[in-house]
């Protein structure tokens, strides 16, 4: 009976393993949801992306050009900016509180060739996906520009996101007229606007906050979950058939026999004439799957909430 159970462990187990990784990937933030926009979300031409805002099609897709203006501006360095974000965030009891949230910018667009597309930066917000400038301090070191209710001491970070006039970018979003019937990339179809300076790689460990071992965790757990359930369902098709695997395997008797056989009548022996009774303990079988569930769950939601725990101290 217990090789009966296996499938059930096997399915136990991966379906823990997958919860798991929703919670891993859920700790991180928005930024999964904006990662998987960006592996997943179709590519297009400016040209197809300003054809698309013409005809008003509602189509989420992302294009790829130079970012240009005719207005940008100059930061301390000289860069000619199009686009300047700061935020300024204390460390208080209930962790990073932020107190201000400045943008900056000036109308620019996406240009590829001949082509060229505006962006709403007015719908840029979670999107903005560019190499955080991050600098720190104490509160007493902003003199009047904190609030007055936090302490002079308490640690303050200051992070500037920076977009020039001369990178190369990424932006993921619907095509649609402005207002004044210019094709501009928006926010649509209940996706945010995604603007991104960064490449593949280097924008998954933005995303990530730096950290490594969540997002491999995560992998790993969706990985091992998946395949768990898919050998626990194949498992449990092959013991319906009894086809495919060992008859000790299956703990059932599938020895093939030249010409069949005469036999007695069906049930088990041991009762009357009903059909094949339940043998064994399976109660504490069924039992220990959902106590190695339940503990994998536990065990992810205790290595999520240290590893939290500690880069929030």
């Amino acid at each position: 009976m217990i090789r009966a159970v296996i499938p059930l462990l096997l399915l136990a187990l991966g379906g823990g393993a997958l919860l798991g990784a929703a919670i891993t990937l859920r700790s991180l933030g928005p930024g999964v949801r904006i990662g998987r926009l960006l592996a997943t979300v179709p590519r297009v031409s400016v040209a197809e992306a300003v054809r698309i805002a013409t005809a008003g099609e509602a189509r989420v897709v992302a294009i790829e050009g130079r970012v240009e203006s005719d207005e940008a501006f100059e930061d301390v360095h000289q860069r000619p900016l199009v686009l300047r974000r700061t935020r300024m965030e204390a460390l208080t009891r209930g962790g990073w509180r932020r107190f201000e949230d400045g943008l900056e910018t000036v109308p620019f667009e996406i240009r590829d060739g001949l082509d060229g597309i505006a962006v709403d930066t007015a719908a840029l917000d979670e999107g903005l996906l560019v190499m955080p400038r991050e600098s720190r301090g104490v509160v007493r070191d902003l003199e009047d520009r904190a609030p007055a209710d936090l302490s002079p001491d308490a640690p303050v970070r200051a992070t500037v996101d920076l977009v020039s006039s001369v990178e190369h970018a990424t932006v993921i979003g619907q095509p649609a007229l402005d207002a004044g019937g210019r094709p501009t990339m928006t926010a649509g179809g209940g996706r945010p606007l995604i603007l991104s300076t960064l490449d593949a790689d280097e924008g998954m460990r933005v995303l990530a906050g730096g950290d490594r071992v969540r997002p491999r965790l995560a992998a790993a757990l969706l990985v091992g979950g998946g395949f768990l359930v898919a050998l626990g369902l194949a498992w449990a098709g092959l013991q319906l058939v009894g086809l495919g695997l060992p008859a000790t395997v299956l703990g059932a008797d599938l020895y093939a026999t030249p010409t069949p056989l005469p036999s007695g009548p069906g049930g088990d022996t041991r009762s009357s004439g009903a059909g094949p009774g339940l043998v064994g303990a399976p109660g504490p079988a069924l039992l220990a799957v959902i106590v190695i569930a339940v503990a994998a769950v536990a065990a992810t939601l205790l290595y999520v909430r240290l590893t939290g725990g500690r880069r929030a101290r």
